[in-house]
């Protein structure tokens, strides 16, 4: 398939046309490996920043393990510690740490 793709390329009377397909694939390619996974791991992010609940266990932007205290509109209350509680914007929140703090 490459051999093909290198031919076609070198060809140096290839149709406008022939361009225009090879173009249009790498753009495909590129959109299919790098666009829509990211676009699919932020959705995924922002329904699980959504979805906090008091009580969860989190890892905060910054690498801050904590237990969600109090949910606000826009930030969170994370205790870190017994009696310690930091006030950070909900969309730092990156992941639930529930399963690493297990261990």
């Amino acid at each position: 398939m490459t051999n093909t793709l290198f031919v076609i390329l070198q060809a140096g009377e290839a149709s406008p046309y022939m361009s225009f397909i090879m173009l249009a694939l790498i753009i495909v390619v590129f959109y299919m490996f790098m666009i829509r996974p990211q676009m699919k791991r932020q959705k995924e992010l922002r329904k699980f920043q959504e979805a906090l609940q008091k009580g969860d266990k989190v890892i905060v932007a910054g690498g801050v393990f904590g237990k969600v205290a109090d949910i606000k509109d826009d930030h969170i209350s994370v205790e870190i510690s017994d009696n310690v509680r930091i006030k950070v914007i909900k969309s730092t929140v990156l992941r639930d740490s529930s399963d690493l703090q297990q261990k």
